[in-house]
């Protein structure tokens, strides 16, 4: 793995996430959608080893006609599990801060969860992204200072143990001040001492 500011290049054996994450991302880069794959997929993607049947993007707020545009391509591959209907699915789920899933045509599991920046986190990990090149297959993640507390404020174990294992692995290439700032933003800074440091 070689870790640059901005980029993340890697050379590993694909697993099904992997594979779900680059054919999904595809289409998002080839439709110039602004987006970051966060939460429990980007530890795993980093080599932890822990069961997960989703992957999390959050999409820069599109308007209906680019969703639109977008719903149409990723219908050529994926089924969408909450609606037939982009409209539905634009009006009702995502102008609503409620997900869509979509998984590959004819299974359920893993599939993918995509919902619209609503928050300033949001907005600025989206700013700050990250690029991934995974086996030379491009798509961007949020950036470490944030998924790190983020998943401290999350708290549940699985969390805990992905904070932990993406610090451990990134501690020398993170900027600290960001990600200190961050932790103090989402009031775990007594977590972040008890569990990392």
């Amino acid at each position: 793995m070689k870790y640059t500011h901005g980029c993340i290049e890697l050379e590993k054996e694909l697993n099904e996430l992997d594979k779900l994450a680059i054919k999904f991302s595809s289409i998002l880069n080839k439709k110039k959608i602004n987006y970051i794959v966060v939460s429990g997929y980007v530890a795993i993607l980093f080599g932890r080893s822990r069961a997960s049947e989703d992957i999390d993007i959050i999409l820069q707020k599109l308007d209906y006609e680019k969703f639109k545009e977008l719903w149409n391509e990723l219908c050529l591959i994926f089924d969408c599990l909450n609606s037939d209907n982009a409209k539905e699915a634009y009006n009702n789920y995502l102008l609503d801060n409620t997900a869509v899933r979509f998984t590959i045509r004819d299974m359920f599991i893993p599939n993918i969860e995509i919902k619209f920046s609503k928050t300033e986190l949001d907005n600025w990990s989206i700013e700050n992204k990250i690029k991934v090149s995974l086996n030379k297959n491009i798509f961007y993640i949020g950036p470490l200072e944030v998924e790190i507390p983020f998943k401290l404020f999350l708290g549940s174990q699985k969390d805990i143990e992905d904070a932990k294992h993406l610090y451990g692995l990134f501690k020398d290439k993170i900027n600290r001040e960001t990600l200190l700032e961050f932790n103090k933003k989402l009031k775990i800074e007594d977590v972040f001492h008890k569990y990392i440091e």
